[in-house]
């Protein structure tokens, strides 16, 4: 399985039209064969970072459907619909990922993926997006599974958790940053969001043995961003 995550910066104006565009274009097209689904359609919430900014995930059978998938939107039937959707977009940047060993999904039944745009409540995602040190990925990988994922599940079971690590990916070979990974975590309580944001990270999180602190000789860049998904985005 691999995933193509997308990030939009699409035209404020025509923010509507871009939203209908992947509903009725790019969804439903892809639901009318077996090689790709759209899977997540997420805004970046307003006042956590740049305006208009869409993140889509689509989910490609594996990489024959990619390149048949990627003629169409060069040359074939879907070429008129990519044209379109660049004259409401200012630029997109798009990566190919491939889970974790770890990760809690490895694979995606396409079939599962619902493709009738119904509305269901929207969801809040925190995405991580870390850039281990030069020669420490694959330590990064192996000790975020065994250290980071196992103190979040221990944790959350003692209380209930703000997040939840629902999946991991890495950027696959020739596709973006080679030392670049994403935790994908659903934020289970919203209202909790507020104790995160506005206080800082208790010191008993900090010490020696916790992920916080040794993570520090493996990396210490990485991005957060809050995600909220659309009412009819396919998963949430």
């Amino acid at each position: 399985m691999l995933l193509l995550h997308e990030t939009h910066e699409v035209h404020g104006a025509r923010e509507a039209e871009f939203d209908d565009a992947f509903r009725t274009g790019w969804m439903k097209t892809l639901a009318e064969g077996d090689d790709g689904r759209l899977l997540y359609f997420l805004r970046h919430a307003h006042g956590t970072g740049p305006s208009y900014r869409v993140i889509t995930v689509t989910a490609l059978r594996h990489g024959e459907a990619w390149d048949r998938i990627a003629r169409r939107v060069e040359t074939g039937d879907l070429a008129d619909w990519a044209a379109c959707l660049d004259e409401m977009r200012h630029e997109v940047e798009s990566k190919m990922l491939v889970p974790l060993p770890w990760s809690p999904v490895q694979t995606i039944d396409l079939a599962t993926v619902p493709t009738d745009g119904a509305e269901k409540p929207l969801t809040l995602f925190m995405e991580d997006t870390v850039w281990p040190y030069e020669g420490k990925l694959h330590e990064y990988i192996e000790r975020s599974g065994s250290h980071y994922a196992e103190e979040m599940k221990q944790a959350s079971d003692v209380q209930p958790r703000i997040l939840t690590v629902d999946a991991s990916y890495r950027t696959a070979f020739g596709s973006g940053n080679r030392r670049e990974v994403i935790l994908w975590q659903k934020v289970q309580r919203p209202e909790a969001m507020e104790r995160l944001l506005c206080n800082e990270v208790p010191p008993q999180y900090m010490r020696p043995g916790t992920w916080m602190h040794d993570a520090l000789s493996l990396r210490d860049q990485w991005q957060s961003r809050l995600l909220r998904t659309v009412s009819w985005s396919p998963l949430a």
